[in-house]
């Protein structure tokens, strides 16, 4: 039985009243992300990173409602301070993929957040289950807004 890859993708942009080395530090600062995203409760490094390099790998803590979880997610952009990404692994499987691209602009800098289903139909469905989340590609444009609106609530 081989797995379908289910593709979607949802990004979300903003402009915030920042300049894009503001605000790549603070995208960046993985430990922080729990301040601006509703789902993602904010990580550590591992295996001896220190901050947001190629290849660096970190654990993300996770939570929706009575719900945890973590994941290992591995740096493959880090681009200061026009874009970082990352990918996403849960129990060795392939989750998703988030990016941020920041451009100046008038009035301060264009911040996209990008997320990339990276889950099998098999996996999306497993996940679904356990994490609550029945309509990932809605659940994480909502979350991403939120997200963006409170990133800018911290910079501006």
């Amino acid at each position: 039985m081989t797995a379908t890859t289910k593709v979607a993708t949802v990004s979300v942009s903003r402009v915030i009243a920042a300049t894009p080395e503001r605000l790549y530090a603070l995208i960046s600062d993985l430990t922080r992300m729990g301040e601006w995203s509703p789902e993602n409760q904010g990580g550590r490094w591992m295996n001896g990173a220190s901050g947001p390099a190629m290849n660096a790998r970190f654990k993300g803590r996770n939570r929706n409602g009575w719900r945890r979880w973590t994941t290992v997610a591995k740096v493959i952009t880090a681009d200061p301070p026009r874009e970082f990404v990352f990918v996403v692994t849960s129990r060795g499987f392939p989750v998703a993929k988030w990016g941020y691209v920041l451009e100046p602009v008038a009035g301060g800098t264009k911040v996209t957040e990008t997320w990339y289903d990276n889950r099998s139909s098999l996996f999306a469905k497993l996940s679904s289950t356990a994490v609550g989340v029945h309509n990932r590609a809605e659940f994480n444009r909502v979350g991403m807004e939120q997200t963006l609106e409170r990133l800018a609530a911290a910079a501006e």
